[in-house]
């Protein structure tokens, strides 16, 4: 069987570092422009080629995001930029915009394309059509079922597909909004994407202006557009099966905790899969596992059909946040058992807290002790980057994470 390749998003460099530590294949990375992501803190030209060699030292592809879709005065800056970033290394450019495809073929003519969900590709006719144009991969469209992206492998065998398996859900058709442009102004398709899908809606009548009357039997109104967030852990199995080729993460704008955690759940269930494809069971603790990064509740999406109303969240756009991601190693002492650690939210002594890492790396502790940086003793870290030291009850490594259960989960 195949290898499927296991996709993350990389919103920054620390984020690109951690998401191949913790299992991911290939990360998927934006340029200051172009991405998709205006608003992710994205890679300068520096930043890109010291990711893609860390990637490529550790066997990882680096794909960078061309999706925006454009408009005339975009098309100044993109002959040079391709010129710019051509010879970094990329493994491949993601881009949804036939003209941007066109510039590519001009100044890049040696580069691997990628076609972003963002150009709606639900059918083989259309796999096909791209795959005459040099695409080598087509991103489907969210809004595919497994078994229709099946006979799409199996009627365009030239092309590799690939699919989302987890992350937030656009109420658009394969993310390509108008609401963001016309509410506020702020271009969905060109990465300004301010979200409106997630805000508080109630219905006005023309003639009753001032009276607002909510969609459903709630004082507060309802959040009519808010899908919950696609998680297909449990289903892995079925899309490797279906002979897709890559597994993507949605998330450049979430947390180096959020990555490294989904990462490191996905990467577990694909290698057990793979290690034994007939005798392989699914764990219901990955699901328990996955849940620990920041979420809104799950769905399937499309995968199995069309979702139904149970696929939208009416009462909230707010993420369920049950632990918080409190620090990162960054070296270990053999010989007196502390670790330095950046540390990221309030460490008290007393706490009892998880350690995480690659390879499904686990261990809970209490905190015993901890020094400031001057080697002082302390019972809390309260503020937000500290460097610390701790004593841990096993060793530990560089991008090992701590995190904490908090006492009042935040949805």
């Amino acid at each position: 069987m195949k290898k499927v390749e296991l996709l993350a998003p990389a919103g920054d460099l620390q984020k690109l570092k951690f998401a191949i530590e913790y299992g991911a294949d290939a990360v998927y990375i934006g340029g200051q422009i172009f991405g998709l992501r205006a608003s992710a803190r994205n890679f300068s030209l520096e930043q890109m080629k010291e990711g893609i060699d860390f990637a490529h030292e550790r066997g990882a592809k680096v794909y960078l995001t061309l999706n925006i879709i454009p408009h005339n005065e975009d098309l100044e800056l993109l002959e040079g930029y391709i010129k710019d970033i051509k010879d970094l290394g990329f493994d491949a450019l993601i881009l949804a915009d036939p003209g941007t495809l066109a510039f590519v073929k001009m100044y890049a003519p040696e580069m691997e394309v990628h076609l972003s969900t963002q150009a709606n590709n639900t059918n083989w006719m259309s796999a096909k059509f791209w795959a005459s144009q040099g695409i080598s991969r087509v991103i489907l469209a969210r809004e595919l079922t497994i078994d229709e992206t099946k006979e799409i492998v199996e009627k365009v065998p030239e092309v590799e597909l690939e699919s989302f398996v987890h992350g937030a859900m656009c109420i658009s058709y394969s993310g390509r909004c108008l609401l963001s442009n016309y509410m506020v102004n702020k271009d969905a398709n060109k990465g300004e994407c301010k979200h409106p899908c997630r805000w508080k809606y109630n219905l006005v009548e023309e003639k009753r202006p001032g009276e607002y009357i909510p969609v459903v039997e709630d004082e507060t109104g309802t959040y009519f557009f808010n899908s919950k967030d696609l998680c297909l852990i449990e289903h892995v199995p079925e899309m490797i099966e279906a002979g897709i080729s890559s597994l993507k993460i949605e998330g450049r704008m979430k947390s180096l905790y959020y990555v490294a955690n989904v990462v490191r759940v996905y990467r577990k269930v694909i290698d057990d899969y793979m290690a034994d494809p007939e005798n392989y069971t699914f764990d219901p603790t990955m699901v328990d596992e996955i849940k620990k990064a920041s979420h809104r509740k799950f769905t399937k999406g499309f995968a199995f059909g069309k979702p139904d109303e149970d696929g939208q969240l009416y009462g909230t756009s707010a993420y369920t946040r049950d632990y918080d991601f409190i620090g990162i190693v960054l070296e270990y002492d053999e010989e007196t058992g502390m670790a330095t650690i950046e540390q990221r939210n309030k460490i008290v002594q007393g706490d009892e807290i998880e350690i995480m890492g690659p390879g499904f790396f686990q261990f809970d502790q209490v905190v015993e002790q901890m020094l400031d940086n001057k080697d002082r003793p302390i019972d809390k870290a309260p503020h937000a980057q500290q460097i610390i030291k701790m004593k841990m009850a096993q060793p530990v490594q560089p991008y090992h994470i701590l995190r904490k259960r908090k006492d009042d989960p935040v949805e």
